[in-house]
């Protein structure tokens, strides 16, 4: 059914195609710093997440 509609409103899908995290042996590979950490209560851990939205001008970063 979604198939059918996004081809009627002429939408496709865009993803990245293959091999598209390739390592550079040059660069610096940084440990885990939470390896052997035991996470006890709320908040003792935060992390973040970084999404990279190419557009016509340029590139949008989103940051939560």
């Amino acid at each position: 059914m979604f198939r059918r509609l996004m081809r009627l409103m002429g939408l496709a899908a865009v993803f990245p195609g293959r091999m598209t995290t390739q390592r550079n042996p040059g660069h610096k590979v940084y440990p885990c710093l939470l390896r052997g950490v035991e996470i006890t209560h709320p908040n003792h851990v935060w992390s973040t997440d970084i999404t990279c939205v190419p557009l016509a001008s340029g590139y949008l970063y989103l940051v939560p």
